[in-house]
């Protein structure tokens, strides 16, 4: 059974994530799934793709699938790990992503979202970014997607509590760019895409990839990435790494010990 569901119409394409049973974990699968769709809608000139999960859910995404993640002594979070691909993905796509956001977006999900061009969001909706909850390191890639998005106290808040922000909040702080009753919002999006549609395809790929390129010119030495390599290290070597998972597995809250 298909974990996606993918629509094209008048160069727009949709996809849906629709694996409720794990509340749309990020799963290789989930993931292998979208990017596949995503490339197929590259071929096809697709002028808008919009992602998003069925109407009237709880959760968007629940984010990365913890149960894929590695145990201790191995980069949870590298180049290849299947949410960075993801999120390469709809950075690098030549249209513009929009993420039309009903319920809970969590942890590798608000990243995901983050890394959309366009958030539509319903005011029920709520952003979490969750690492600390489970002692993960979390990446250059993913603080970059991030502190792009949201100002610098903000994402303190956000990575150091592991609390939701409100839609209102995320407003109010540029995260999202409007907020739409769910009665509303898919006409709101698709009425959006349209206009989008009707735009030169040319100018606005090479302008999406300008700003991409430019979001992340950002100097960074061997040094400095070696050390904060380094930092990461000592996290996901750790005991209290190896404890988030395990409590995750076995349905508990964690006891980190700070070792």
């Amino acid at each position: 059974m298909p974990l996606i569901l993918t629509e094209t119409q008048d160069a727009i394409g949709t996809i849906v994530m629709n694996h409720a049973q794990k509340r749309n974990a990020l799963s290789e699968a989930l993931i292998g799934e979208i990017t596949t769709a995503l490339e197929c809608f590259r071929e096809q000139n697709i002028r808008v793709a919009v992602l998003r999960a069925p109407a009237g859910v709880k959760v968007w995404s629940a984010g990365h699938d913890v149960s894929e993640l590695p145990d201790r002594g191995r980069d949870p979070l590298g180049w290849s790990d299947s949410l960075r691909v993801l999120v390469r993905a709809i950075q690098e796509f030549p249209a513009p992503v929009i993420a039309l956001i009903e319920g809970g977006v969590w942890g590798g999900g608000c990243e995901v979202a983050m890394a959309c061009d366009i958030l539509v969001a319903t005011p029920e909706a709520t952003f979490a970014i969750t690492p600390a909850k489970l002692g993960v390191p979390y990446n250059l890639g993913g603080l970059l997607t991030l502190i792009n998005m949201v100002p610098l106290p903000v994402a303190k808040e956000m990575l150091f509590t592991a609390q939701p922000i409100p839609t209102a909040q995320a407003l109010n702080l540029g995260i999202i760019n409007y907020i739409k009753p769910a009665a509303e919002i898919e006409a709101f999006v698709y009425g959006l895409a349209s206009q989008i549609v009707a735009n030169s395809p040319l100018s606005i790929s090479v302008m999406k990839e300008e700003l991409r390129l430019l979001a992340s010119a950002r100097t960074l030495s061997p040094e400095l990435f070696e050390r904060i390599q380094g930092l990461r290290r000592v996290v996901y070597d750790s005991h209290d790494y190896q404890e988030g998972l395990n409590a995750f597995r076995e349905k508990r809250k964690p006891r980190f010990q700070g070792e």
